[in-house]
């Protein structure tokens, strides 16, 4: 392997043609269509958002009705978490990655079903179920494509897939609900079965696109193989040179719990805004279709923070900052947002809100899978995330619980900035620690 060089991302390093080659052969072929699936993954999640905003009123449902049904995903989202992921590393990523979308497609098009709170509450949880395990799944599989040192800027591409989302859906739900009486329908009935069949479509095509492992990959050369295998190889033996961790280790360590604290306070910041932002922007005294518009601004800006921070991350080889100081970000705009009453100016801080959480979702899971491998990584993981996404209920019903209390959903995003603010001290007091476990490097 004349041509390879070692590249440690530091300035003046050159890469070889073959890394170069290779890592642009597995970008072009993986990153659209998985940011293609995550999109709709994401939209079918939490497009009940927009749903909200005349379902509500149709269906009666209080602000604490409509948070248990919000969050009532994440509880069957946790459950199934970790025996998904473990299937994924057993089954394929193909076959179960599939599997996923073709079920959450079709219980989320099901979601037009809903008449009342006990089909509201089935619908939501068995959504949850269905869903469990793809994106821990995805950062699973990126671990088999791409060597450390490219993996911030390329989870932040895939995961680019949460804001736009936003920036393109909300737009889109918006319009839909103006589809209000068309073949006897309701407009969210309408917006839930037009967003559901898509990730149907698009499970079935995954089954035949997606490539479990770089050995079975006929669109790479033999030499780029080569190259991918010898590199993945290294680091994986440099990882168990440390000490090799079992699936049970690594679900009780110490780091990996800490890691699934400071993720269950990024995930609440984001899901309480995710969930509730729609109904924020519509109290402004704005149409449906303008809520949408209006609801994607600050999704548009997270998106281009995302990803610089992200590169910048990789550049310095620097983690703990780039993961603690936007989550100290999120707070202060949540609440700042919370005392502000001029619509321009709550949605500038909710914009700076949304730079945060997307300028940490870009870089934090470089972390757990800097340092495990195998079914250790897959197991954790899932953890990591499926306790982190405990708090897809707790935001959402944190604001909920506080408005029917108060009758204000700012009093909501004010106690909600508590969980990132808690989330950034934690990652500055045991990150540097960690971080030196996760890299070796120290920084």
């Amino acid at each position: 392997m004349s041509q390879t060089t070692t590249y440690a991302g530091s300035a003046g390093t050159t890469k070889s043609e073959i890394e170069t080659s290779t890592i642009r052969a597995i970008s072009w072929r993986l990153i659209p269509f998985l940011v293609l699936a995550y999109f709709f993954s994401y939209l079918d999640r939490v497009n009940l958002g927009f749903a909200a905003l005349t379902m509500n009123a149709e269906l009666k449902f209080t602000p604490l009705i409509f948070s248990w049904g919000a969050g009532i995903f994440f509880i069957g989202y946790f459950i199934f978490e970790v025996p998904s992921n473990l299937a994924l590393e057993k089954f394929g990523a193909s076959r179960w990655i599939a599997r996923i979308m073709v079920t959450w497609g079709i219980i989320s098009a099901l979601m037009a079903l809903t008449s009342g709170v006990t089909s509201f509450y089935v619908l939501r949880f068995l959504l949850g179920v269905a869903e469990a395990g793809f994106f821990p799944g995805i950062i699973l599989y990126l671990t088999y494509w791409y060597p450390a040192e490219y993996r911030g800027r390329f989870l932040a591409a895939f995961a680019i897939a949460v804001p736009v989302s936003t920036v393109i859906g909300a737009p889109i739900s918006g319009l839909l609900l103006g589809l209000d009486g068309a073949m006897g329908l309701k407009g969210w009935q309408w917006l839930f079965v037009l967003e559901g069949i898509p990730s149907v479509l698009l499970g079935i095509v995954t089954w035949f696109y997606l490539t479990d492992r770089p050995e079975k990959a006929d669109w790479l050369s033999a030499e780029q193989k080569a190259w991918l295998k010898a590199k993945l190889d290294s680091e994986i033996a440099a990882k168990q040179a440390v000490k090799h961790l079992s699936l049970g280790e690594a679900l009780s360590s110490p780091k990996v719990i800490a890691l699934s604290l400071i993720y269950f306070g990024f995930v609440g910041a984001l899901y309480g805004m995710q969930f509730w932002l729609p109904q924020i922007v519509k109290a402004f005294g704005l149409t449906n279709a303008q809520t949408g518009f209006v609801t994607a601004i600050p999704y548009v800006f997270g998106t281009i923070a995302m990803i610089l921070w992200a590169r910048h991350s990789d550049s310095t080889r620097e983690r703990v900052m780039h993961v603690g100081a936007p989550m100290i970000l999120i707070a202060i705009a949540l609440a700042i947002s919370s005392y502000l009453t001029d619509p321009t100016m709550t949605m500038v801080a909710l914009t700076f809100a949304a730079i945060g959480v997307f300028c940490v979702f870009g870089v934090f899971w470089t972390l757990p899978t800097a340092w495990l491998s195998g079914t250790a990584a897959a197991g954790a993981i899932a953890l990591i995330n499926s306790i982190g996404n405990l708090a897809g209920f707790g935001g959402p019903y944190l604001i909920g619980w506080v408005k029917e209390a108060t009758g204000q959903t700012s009093t909501g995003l004010l106690v909600l900035a508590v969980l990132p603010l808690l989330a950034g001290i934690l990652v500055f007091i045991g990150g540097h620690e960690t971080e030196h476990e996760f890299t070796g490097q120290g920084r």
